[in-house]
């Protein structure tokens, strides 16, 4: 895959292996970790989840992050879901926005999804109000739905949803 796609700041570009570096990063920082685990043991990440395209978040050509979409082809239940993060030097600034709605634009007009998901966890307040900027909804609470990165427990996530219409 060669696209890119094009937000108002950043560039999504496919996960490159020049990326992939930054990325671990990235991913390693404190912040990133809590939420995403660690990717330490698994020498192939981020090209080791097969159905997933990954794209790299890029920002004046600096890598900032990753966002990523699994599409579910069954025509009954058809619908994309997206994860993404950021590096926390960049948080605060509407990269994230920019981010999620230049992946929600092009699951709905490019890949014609006409419902995408996303499922951040229920006490990550910063997310919640990016993904509602972006048209997302509050579905409902998935009930101890993710294990602790630390492996300690359960937490719960939301889970949110954006029809096409209410892209913003």
């Amino acid at each position: 895959m060669s696209i890119e796609l094009r937000g108002e700041t950043v560039v999504l570009a496919p996960v490159a292996e020049a990326h992939v570096p930054e990325l671990r990063r990235i991913v390693s920082t404190v912040e990133v970790r809590e939420r995403w685990g660690s990717v330490d043991g698994s020498p192939t990440w981020p090209f080791d989840e097969p159905g997933v395209v990954c794209f790299a978040v890029l920002e004046d050509g600096v890598v900032r992050g990753l966002v990523q979409y699994g599409e579910e082809a069954d025509p009954m239940y058809r619908h994309a879901s997206v994860d993404v993060f950021l590096d926390p030097v960049a948080h605060g600034r509407g990269l994230g926005m920019d981010t999620v709605r230049t992946m929600a634009r092009h699951l709905v007009h490019d890949r014609g999804h006409h419902r995408l998901v996303i499922d951040p966890a229920a006490d990550n307040a910063a997310a919640i109000r990016c993904y509602k900027a972006v048209g997302f909804r509050e579905v409902g609470i998935m009930r101890r739905y993710e294990r602790d990165t630390e492996g300690g427990g359960w937490h719960d996530g939301l889970l949110m949803d954006l029809l096409a219409e209410d892209l913003t």
